[in-house]
């Protein structure tokens, strides 16, 4: 995802007056529009889709660095271990 200076960085003012078309593009394009405010930016539009995606992306980062902050801990199972409790907290599902 690269952000063209030119392209996606827009005053909160051309917002307000082409709402509807700004949306047009977020869906069209899926790049992600910078609204700036007082020559400052202010906020990110992006689409939902495009949303949702980071958000699952995020949501896998943050449980492998939870997962390798585990192991550096000593956090870990064996295999039999790790067999007996996956059966042990399935078998509650029966």
């Amino acid at each position: 995802m690269d952000i063209s200076i030119t392209r996606d960085i827009e005053p909160l003012s051309e917002f307000r007056k082409h709402a509807a078309d700004f949306l047009k593009r977020l869906k069209k394009e899926k790049q992600p529009i910078i609204l700036t405010q007082h020559g400052k930016s202010a906020a990110v539009l992006l689409d939902v889709g495009e949303f949702e995606r980071l958000s699952k992306k995020m949501e896998l980062l943050e449980d492998l660095l939870e997962a390798k902050q585990q192991v550096e801990r000593g956090q870990t199972y064996g295999l039999e271990e790790a067999r007996q409790r996956i059966h042990d907290h399935t078998s509650k599902w029966k």
